[in-house]
């Protein structure tokens, strides 16, 4: 059920970006302005993945689950309404605030991997936390795949408006099935039924629970931030995935349309084509990741990312991008899950606070990369849509740097420093 609400929740970050070219053309945006436009989703995902996945600490996932849900659907509600009154003969820049508005309640959908992520681990033992926490993250990363793809078919059957309308109906079915069948961790059952913490942890611990929370929302989230490879994680998390991944979901549909000249169903196919294997990589980067140590795996996929990004800096035919694409998303995905690997390792204390800092400041990525993207179009003009990916050379080689020192300096290093013979 964390899975299905976070598959329903994150279709969200492609709000816009599915249908990227439609708005673009009707709001005669300026490239930042359509970045800005498209990453609206991502502020309140990153500034929401926060507090509501420390609350997990403190709540279980259930109720903080739903409230992201609930306010998802209202954003998209406004926005089919909007469509309906003003689409397309008084649809403008004039509606320009208002979208933004939309986008920003859409995207509470989009913290609901801090929730499922959190409540997640709460659910399975230490040594297979790479295979959760890759199987929920890849699985839950399909929805906006599938929507970058099914929105401009539908919109070329149905139109704009009614494609949306689909949309809704989508989320507000995930939303009710999530209601009724969610359950949360056994600490969580225990301590509503009244046990005490103790307890609940003893008994909890006795049906395969063994990562527990240290406090309150608040105290998971100071708890985390003290704690120095939280802001490492964050980081690494950014460029792979909260920042990197998330803004190529919404960029690529405009990439493969405006630069490649595909029509909008084809760029959202091959958009979707990224979103879902990025994605179903995960789970498979999850379990090596347990197997090798995240460590091992980050500096290894970011490495890639890298070679990814370079291919698609230079490319400007079709095979090459497309190949260069499907490198960087392989990165991306491994990287993420083993980013997500190394947090009940090095956080285990305050896992809620700790994914919360991580996927929420991570998250915010967006806000400066889909911008910085929009501004290498406003500065090349044409080719920029290929020379923007360099930023992604530079951010992948800094992150393979950060990951071998991790790897060095790590829990693991300490331990073993420890227990080494003195002479």
């Amino acid at each position: 059920m964390a899975t299905l609400g976070f598959f329903g929740g994150l279709t969200t970050i492609v709000f816009y970006g599915a249908a990227g070219p439609v708005f673009e053309e009707h709001l005669a945006l300026t490239g930042v302005f359509h970045g800005l436009l498209l990453g609206s989703p991502h502020l309140s995902k990153a500034v929401l993945r926060i507090p509501f996945g420390a609350w997990v600490d403190e709540a279980g996932g259930k109720k903080p689950m739903l409230i992201l849900l609930a306010t998802t659907t209202v954003g998209i509600a406004g926005l089919v309404v909007t469509l309906f009154l003003t689409y397309p003969d008084d649809f403008g820049m004039h509606l320009y605030p208002l979208l933004v508005l939309f986008g920003l309640l859409a995207g509470a959908g989009g913290a609901t991997f801090s929730v499922g992520i959190s409540q997640t681990s709460y659910w399975y033992p230490s040594d297979r936390q790479g295979f959760a926490m890759g199987a929920f993250a890849g699985a839950g990363n399909i929805g906006p795949g599938l929507v970058v793809f099914v929105l401009p078919v539908l919109i070329g059957l149905w139109g704009l408006t009614a494609a949306y309308s689909a949309w809704f109906a989508f989320v507000v079915a995930v939303t009710i099935v999530y209601a009724v069948y969610a359950v949360d961790p056994y600490y969580f059952q225990l301590l509503r039924r009244g046990q005490d913490e103790d307890e609940a942890e003893r008994v909890a611990d006795e049906l395969g629970q063994d990562i527990f929370p240290s406090g309150n929302t608040w105290e998971s989230l100071r708890e985390s931030a003290s704690i120095r490879r939280t802001w490492v994680l964050v980081f690494l998390y950014t460029v792979s995935f909260g920042g990197g991944f998330t803004s190529l979901s919404a960029w690529f549909p405009t990439y493969w349309d405006l630069f490649h000249g595909f029509d909008l169903s084809t760029a959202g196919l091959l958009a979707g084509v990224f979103i879902v294997y990025g994605s179903l990589i995960r789970i498979p980067g999850g379990s090596i990741s347990d197997r090798f140590g995240g460590e091992n795996v980050a500096v290894a996929s970011f490495s890639v990312m890298a070679i990814g990004a370079a291919v698609m800096t230079f490319a400007v035919g079709f095979w090459p991008a497309f190949v260069g694409m499907m490198v960087l998303g392989t990165g991306m995905g491994v990287a993420n899950a083993a980013v997500f690997e190394l947090v009940p390792k090095f956080v285990p204390e305050a896992v809620g606070g700790a994914s919360g800092w991580i996927s929420g400041i991570g998250g915010g990525g967006t806000l400066l990369i889909l911008p910085a993207l929009g501004y290498y179009t406003d500065v090349y003009g044409r080719i920029g849509y290929a020379r923007g990916f360099s930023l992604f050379v530079v951010l992948s080689a800094i992150c393979a740097a950060v990951a071998l020192a991790l790897k060095r300096y790590g829990p693991e290093a300490e331990d073993a420093a420890d227990e080494a013979p003195v002479h």
